[in-house]
């Protein structure tokens, strides 16, 4: 396999390169960076594409012979005319070194094809949808929380965030406040999209695991909502593959069913990757 360049090879995506036949090559129009460990970037979506809020994509970069690919939530909802990515920043990783350095104008790769579990589509009906996240975990919910169908088919909207650094929750609390001045989906959310973030490592107005903070009343208590039960309440969860494993058995524990695209349940989670 070919070497990854130090730096990109092309600038924008009609610089006189061809994609491949399975791929659109997108344009950077937009990168910002939160912390050494976490950026978002903004790219030009296509005009055919097409997804499902809350699905991800594989994506790249031209930078060598045969590019390495790794799934992407979209975090901006379908109705957005470009696509938004928030990623982590690996100094070794074979993508991630190379995509944290990305500049407006830059092209990068991305598949055609979208998928996902963290769609509402999975999920039978309910009166609440909690989104359980850790990390970039949160990047399906950005998408999420700023559909309309979100709040058309859910009384109220919880999303959890867990971080290390109280700075590794910006992006989150970002989202929200634009989530709720937004004139699409600001009237529908205002009043039923509740955020409620936690550090472990750092004080913060909050401190613990979204496990234990689930598991031991606390986060009903600060938001005066009900214990979670099948037949009132949904659940999505994407993180770090124990969150995901601790979350995942905290809701069998509850009595939840894990649901699928094919087959609708009272929860679901994100296999595809992890923070």
């Amino acid at each position: 396999m070919t070497e990854l360049a130090p730096t990109l090879v092309y600038r924008g995506a009609d610089a006189g390169f061809a994609a491949p036949a399975n791929c659109f090559a997108l344009t950077v129009t937009e990168v910002q960076h939160y912390t050494d460990r976490l950026f978002r970037f903004r790219v030009t979506r296509p005009a055919s594409f097409r997804f499902r809020s809350g699905e991800f994509v594989m994506i790249g970069l031209p930078n060598a012979e045969r590019p390495v690919f790794r799934a992407y939530s979209v975090a901006s909802p379908a109705w957005d005319e470009e696509l938004e990515f928030y990623s982590i920043k690996v100094p070794d990783g074979p993508l991630t070194e190379h995509l944290q350095k990305v500049a407006v104008g830059d092209t990068v790769l991305m598949r055609k094809k979208p998928t996902g579990t963290l769609v509402l589509d999975a999920l039978r009906p309910g009166k609440r949808l909690w989104m359980l996240s850790t990390g970039t975990g949160i990047a399906p919910f950005a998408s999420l929380i700023r559909d309309p169908e979100t709040y058309d088919r859910f009384d109220q909207v919880i999303l959890m965030q867990g971080s290390r650094l109280v700075s590794e929750l910006a992006y989150g609390a970002e989202i929200t406040a634009a989530t709720l001045a937004d004139p699409l989906v600001g009237e529908a959310a205002n009043g039923r999209l509740r955020l409620y973030n936690a550090t472990t490592r750092e004080p913060y107005r909050v401190t613990g695991r979204i496990t234990d903070l689930l598991t031991s009343g606390a986060v009903h208590q600060a938001l005066d909502l009900p214990a979670i039960t099948p037949e009132e309440d949904r659940v999505m969860i994407c993180g770090s593959v124990q969150m995901l494993q601790d979350c995942r058995q905290i809701c069998l524990d509850l009595g939840l069913t894990e649901g699928a695209n094919n087959k609708p349940a009272e929860f679901v989670v994100e296999k595809a990757f992890v923070d």
